[in-house]
């Protein structure tokens, strides 16, 4: 199994070894599932939720994710609306993700936990 950092950052596949970007791992591989959506990385914080497999921690991303549109989540529209001190931020829950909203969001991030040894770094 990849490293948490290898996995998040993973860009794409060349056979059974992960393609890991390694500029973003270096800056951001050491950030917490919230501390990826404070900056606006969801991708990335999806796939530290998923590699977690903490409810909470995936709840907490969808919520996030989804508030960006919502106008009464916060002044401002754009990157980052919606979450963060002040603005709105998603509470955190216990509940989990309905089948269709993992699903969702698997198929919109592209992330699917697989099982791979082997990493590269480009």
């Amino acid at each position: 199994m990849l490293s948490r950092e290898d996995f998040v950052f993973t860009i794409g596949y060349d056979g059974p070894t992960a393609v890991v970007d390694k500029q973003a791992k270096k800056k951001y591989g050491k950030l917490s599932t919230k501390e990826l959506v404070e900056k606006g990385l969801y991708r990335a914080a999806y796939s530290s939720a998923v590699y977690s497999k903490e409810s909470s921690e995936l709840r907490y991303v969808v919520d996030s994710y989804t508030s960006l549109g919502d106008p009464s989540a916060g002044a401002g529209a754009g990157a980052g609306a919606g979450v963060g001190a002040g603005a709105g931020e998603a509470p955190l829950s216990r509940e989990d993700l309905t089948e269709a909203e993992r699903s969702a969001m698997d198929r919109l991030f592209g992330v699917f936990l697989v099982d791979v040894k082997r990493s590269i770094s480009l």
